[in-house]
């Protein structure tokens, strides 16, 4: 009797220790090819946004006022001006944002050996009456609006535009400020301050004025980046204005 149940004993102790019958020891595989890493999509290109700011109110960064524009009030005035104590001829104010830029541009041209002076900046709609009235005395009307804006039709009457001479007083409000050391300084850099040429040479059948290398608007960096893609051009034709070359009474 006892002999019988060893092997059975033992049959039962190795079945503990055997693996199941049906128990699968997983095989890697190798496939012919390696799996291909997921390209990652390209980031979308952010494209310039030319509706983040109004070209008709008055106190927008973007406000386009041309001969066919005037300025709405007529007689408009900055919430907030700001005087600079910088080298100027004339008032230093502007607003309160191009008074800020305008700071850290002279800045930036001193450093490399160029002394800007602020010849005039903001104008009230009175100081404008005075200011074209004087060019009309002068020139005559006709060549005087070729000049100077008439009263509320102005870009200093927004706070957002500078007339800038020289250091040493040379082609002050003439076109040859744009040889000299300070204009070239600032066709070549300006831009990268947020301001722009805002009457180009050959453009008066868009702008209505003469050639004025001396006035610089400002309109923020990131417009005054997108525009310098392309030399030369005006608000009206960024915007996709009508020329302005004339008043329309």
């Amino acid at each position: 009797m006892f002999r019988s149940l060893v092997p059975l004993a033992l049959v039962a102790a190795l079945a503990g220790c055997a693996p199941a019958v049906n128990a699968e020891i997983p095989v890697p595989v190798q496939s012919g090819q390696e799996e291909a890493t997921p390209t990652p999509e390209p980031k979308p290109t952010p494209t310039f946004d030319p509706t983040v700011f109004s070209i008709d109110e008055a106190s927008s960064l973007w406000v386009v006022a041309d001969k066919l524009r005037p300025l709405n009030p007529e007689k408009y005035k900055p919430a907030e001006l700001v005087t600079l104590k910088l080298p100027h001829r004339y008032d230093p104010t502007m607003s309160s944002n191009a008074a800020g830029s305008y700071a850290v541009m002279y800045a930036a041209a001193k450093a490399d050996g160029v002394k800007l002076v602020i010849q005039s900046a903001y104008r009230s709609y009175n100081n404008q009456v005075g200011v074209y009235n004087g060019w009309v005395r002068k020139l005559g009307q006709e060549k005087a609006d070729l000049q100077s804006a008439r009263p509320g039709y102005s870009e200093h009457q927004t706070g957002l535009s500078v007339d800038i001479a020289a250091g040493n007083g040379k082609c002050t409000i003439a076109e040859c400020f744009a040889d000299t050391p300070e204009g070239k300084w600032l066709t070549e850099h300006a831009w990268e301050y947020g301001w722009i040429l805002r009457y180009p040479e050959g453009l008066t059948h868009i702008t209505g004025y003469k050639y004025e290398p001396w006035h610089w608007r400002y309109v923020g960096r990131g417009l005054a980046a997108e525009m310098h893609k392309t030399p030369n051009i005006t608000l009206e034709e960024f915007f996709g204005l009508p020329p302005a070359p004339d008043y329309a009474n």
